[in-house]
């Protein structure tokens, strides 16, 4: 037993509180290495003569990475306090471990044990219930539709055109809300926006005026129909929050580079040396990237401060948005985010809020601060299996594993788990234009734990590499739409709706194998058991899963023929078919 493997420590995702209840408690150990590990618990002020008067849980192995296996159990302390220790044992050994390290004895209770002091209510991580349900679609706002050419810019081109950082094609809200239609009969239930507020680029990451959508998209009561429209057809808003920087013309940043050091905005921002101005491409303040025309915000200084503050909260305050996503969210200073939580929890503790970084973000997600991230981890996976092959199934389901392993429960439920974006080639031209491998890619995404976010156009079959090129027009012309593609979309977020094992059940790996493109992974709740086969190679495999249990039958999502076709499984396990670059989808009969 390798004990220098062996990892715990209390809090974090380690040992958290799932409910008001139940604390789950996860131990680390070298993969393969252990066979059996049971967690022994207790209160701790309990006068107990031996562990034997303990309660003991044996702990399952949930997941599983290329070096590491993750133990896992739910514990319910009888008096919201827990003590705890475990015991880890292979072939030849057993070993316990407590908070000072690793012992062949057992442990005087509670001496030593691991602690979750106490299990206070306010110290729960909570997400908004109703994210656990959602399927969100990103919009690009000025590359959507064009609903209102009265507030085209002057230079605007014809919607279609190739698309260019600096060129524009009149999307706006109306254009939005004229297509409402299309994102209902798609299935979605809320809608990210990129940046809707007054800049002077297409993307709106230079905010102007943090108090004003942009004219080009159309007006403050505007929006508020476009959100009250949303929330008469079930669909929530979420708007991007840029408060890391702003824009070269916001008023205060204006202030600095005309008076310099007299300017009253001076600490808004973070300034090396006056004069504002870029040496060797480097400005001599901090900035998003190093790019001089989104100056970094200063948001440890109070005035800054109570102005981003009383933006987040005017928005829902007065327009009712239901969120925010906080773009660049990694490099604004903790303090701030759990102020604003406070602040927005306090208007509608039912907002989403959403972190964007392109790493594991556990620092984060602690119930102080955001409720999920952007799982580009989980896209880049994705992409490694699905689009460019350059994983194997025992790869994929290790990186996926990795990732569950790194999140409390409730943040993996609320996870945003995007495939592509506007920061990124589009899904279709990452795939080689392979509508199969796009097809399997986005049923693992609407089958997987946490809320999928389809990027606009992924469901008609909009390529586009890497920015400008994944910020095209929509395409509405239906001639020039796959009207395949758009009903595999909607069939697959229709049977996502429908079963609330594919939302909030369980998730495992049945098969995963090295030098293999065949996964196959299992969803299950109270309600109903399905199994999913996904093959990535070209070829038509079967395989043996180690399920034995009950009749299994296939069902369609697109117009397969095998739909209805019943599998029996027997003592060698279930055998299932499933054709080059194809799927089976099977749910529990019996």
């Amino acid at each position: 037993m390798l004990l220098e493997a062996i990892y715990h420590r209390p809090k974090q995702n380690w040992a958290y509180a799932y409910d008001h209840k139940t604390i789950h408690v996860r131990i680390r150990t070298k993969k393969n290495d252990v066979n059996r590990v049971t967690v022994y618990y207790g209160d701790k002020f309990n006068s107990w003569e031996g562990i034997e008067k303990t309660i003991s849980v044996p702990m399952t192995r949930m997941y599983q990475d290329d070096l590491f296996d993750y133990w896992q159990a739910e514990t319910i302390p009888p008096f919201r306090r827990l003590a705890y220790a475990f015991k880890l044992e292979d072939a030849h050994d057993a070993v316990w471990m407590t908070e000072r390290g690793f012992q062949r004895e057992t442990p005087e209770p509670t001496k030593s044990w691991f602690e979750y002091p106490f299990l206070n209510p306010a110290d729960i991580f909570a997400p908004p219930a109703w994210v656990k349900d959602a399927v969100f679609y990103q919009i690009f706002p000025e590359r959507f539709a064009n609903g209102d050419a009265s507030n085209d810019p002057e230079e605007v081109l014809p919607w279609g055109g190739d698309p260019k950082p600096d060129n524009y094609f009149g999307g706006d809200l109306q254009g939005v809300l004229n297509h409402l239609v299309h994102l209902e009969q798609l299935g979605v239930t809320a809608i990210y926006f990129t940046p809707i507020f007054e800049a002077t680029t297409n993307h709106k990451y230079d905010t102007k005026n943090y108090m004003m959508v942009d004219p080009h998209f159309g007006t403050n009561e505007k929006l508020k129909e476009l959100v009250q429209v949303c929330h008469d057809r079930g669909i929530r808003v979420l708007l991007d929050a840029v408060f890391n920087h702003c824009g070269h013309t916001f008023p205060p940043f204006v202030d600095v580079l005309e008076k310099g050091e007299q300017s009253a905005y001076k600490d808004w921002f973070h300034v090396r040396q006056f004069p504002l101005e870029v040496i060797d491409d480097v400005p001599t303040f901090d900035t998003f990237a190093f790019t001089p025309m989104m100056p970094k915000l200063n948001t440890e200084h109070p005035e800054v401060k109570t102005y981003l503050l009383d933006v987040a909260r005017y928005w829902i305050e007065e327009v009712g948005i239901d969120g925010w996503r906080l773009d660049v969210a990694n490099e604004v200073d903790h303090q701030f985010w759990r102020e604003f939580r406070q602040t927005v929890k306090a208007v509608n503790p039912d907002a989403y809020i959403l972190g964007e970084m392109f790493h594991e973000g556990m620092m984060w997600l602690q119930g102080d601060q955001f409720d999920a991230v952007m799982n580009y981890p989980f896209t880049y996976a994705m992409h490694d299996f699905f689009a460019q092959e350059s994983i194997d199934g025992l790869g994929f389901a290790q990186a996926i594993q990795h990732q569950l392993a790194s999140y409390p429960l409730q943040a993996n439920e609320v996870m945003f788990n995007l495939l592509d974006s506007h920061d990124t080639p589009r899904l279709l031209t990452l795939c080689g234009n392979d509508k199969r491998k796009m097809k399997l890619a986005a049923l693992f995404q609407l089958t997987f734990l946490g809320t999928p976010c389809i990027y606009y156009g992924d469901e008609v079959g909009l390529d586009g590499d890497h920015d400008p090129g994944c910020r095209k027009c929509m395409e509405w012309d239906e001639k020039r739409q796959d009207a395949g593609l758009l009903h595999y979309y909607r069939s697959m977020i229709a049977l996502r709706h429908a079963y609330s094992a594919l939302r909030t059940g369980s998730f495992r790996f049945v098969h995963a194998e090295e030098n293999d493109r065949v996964i196959a992974y299992e969803r299950a709740d109270a309600n109903g058991r399905w199994l999913f086969v996904l093959n990535g190679s070209e070829q038509s495999q079967t395989v043996i899963l180690q399920i034995c249990e009950g009749v299994w039958q296939s069902v369609s999502i697109d117009d397969r023929p095998d739909s209805g076709e019943m599998l029996a499984g027997n003592h060698k396990g279930l055998q299932v078919e499933v054709e080059g670059m194809g799927w089976r989808i099977l749910k529990l009969e019996q």
